[in-house]
């Protein structure tokens, strides 16, 4: 169900995850599917009803850095410093974690992945539980991420009785996710805060090879985010296999091909990498239920936003190999 946004309604949300049942909320990412963070029992519903496996993390979500401290030890500077410029924000860390950690959440990691939403909504929510909220994205594991409420209501349906309103995400792609170690920081997923931005605050970020059997943070899977319909990058060899098929279109900012496409959808046509990455997931989610036999996806330069938007795009298209 639909819930628009009020106090009684986020109250009400709450209430169902105190009573260790699962929420799905709008952060200014994605939307995420919600459950009481120390709850093993409630956060085991999450991967139930997206058929997520229990090998890949979540994120806890948070309000506040008292729960911050309550949940990991900081042992470097260099953790308040990224906190300090980025939270409330699209960036999640990499802690080690205490003992009040559930080991579900952490697919039993020594760490675990934490974030301060910026969204009004999620922050209400959070403060109204008074807990942690474990929430990786609220769709079917592998599949587009949700951009709004009624993404969500397609994707998992009955399987979550509230569904918190807030409109369209503004940053439309998952969260930056850095781990800190021993005074060293390292990029784990590209995501709404870029690697340029993260280095203008900590010069010394490096990107971690993935250790993809046993991730220790989401998204670092070789197939995610794509949609169920087949799609792959605008090449010489997918235009050839074009012959007969109803043909989808996703350009940054105009057709750069002389395809007769059935549809065709623009991230940006005023070419602003912000409004890309929003548009992302959401004209991927029209393109899917278009009627479609393939989608044919153009490369953006991978600068800034554009190199967490070709992540998923990668990843999204690994499926379809």
């Amino acid at each position: 169900m639909i819930l628009k946004n009020s106090r009684e309604n986020i109250e009400n949300a709450a209430k169902e995850i105190i009573a260790g049942n699962i929420v799905a909320f709008p952060t200014e990412t994605v939307y995420g599917l919600g459950a009481d963070g120390l709850n093993p029992t409630a956060v085991a519903k999450i991967f139930e009803a997206k058929q997520r496996p229990t090998f890949n993390p979540l994120i806890l979500h948070i309000a506040s850095r008292d729960q911050l401290k309550e949940l990991v030890s900081i042992e470097s500077d260099k953790v308040y410093k990224l906190i300090n410029h980025f939270w409330p924000g699209p960036l999640t860390l990499v802690l080690p974690k205490k003992k009040i950690v559930p080991d579900i959440v952490t697919a039993g990691n020594p760490t675990v992945a934490v974030r301060m939403p910026q969204h009004p909504i999620a922050r209400a929510l959070i403060e109204a539980c008074g807990k942690p909220i474990a929430a990786p994205s609220a769709n079917q594991f592998g599949f587009l991420s949700p951009t709004t409420a009624a993404h969500v209501e397609k994707q998992l349906g009955e399987k979550v009785n509230i569904i918190l309103d807030g409109g369209k995400s503004d940053v439309g792609v998952e969260s930056t996710i850095i781990e800190v170690t021993n005074d060293k920081v390292w990029l784990l997923r590209h995501g709404g805060v870029s690697l340029e931005q993260l280095r203008e605050v900590c010069d010394s970020i490096e990107v971690k090879e993935i250790g993809r059997d046993k991730p220790n943070a989401p998204g670092q899977l070789f197939q995610h985010y794509a949609p169920k319909i087949p799609m792959k990058f605008v090449s010489e060899k997918s235009v050839k296999e074009l012959d007969g098929k109803k043909v989808g279109g996703l350009f940054f900012k105009e057709n750069t091909t002389n395809i007769n496409f059935t549809h065709v959808k623009f991230l940006s046509e005023s070419g602003d990498m912000r409004e890309a990455a929003a548009n992302l997931f959401f004209h991927l989610h029209k393109l899917e239920v278009m009627d479609l036999d393939l989608i044919l996806v153009e490369p953006v330069e991978e600068k800034g936003l554009g190199i967490a938007i070709m992540d998923r795009l990668v990843k999204a298209t690994n499926r379809y190999r």
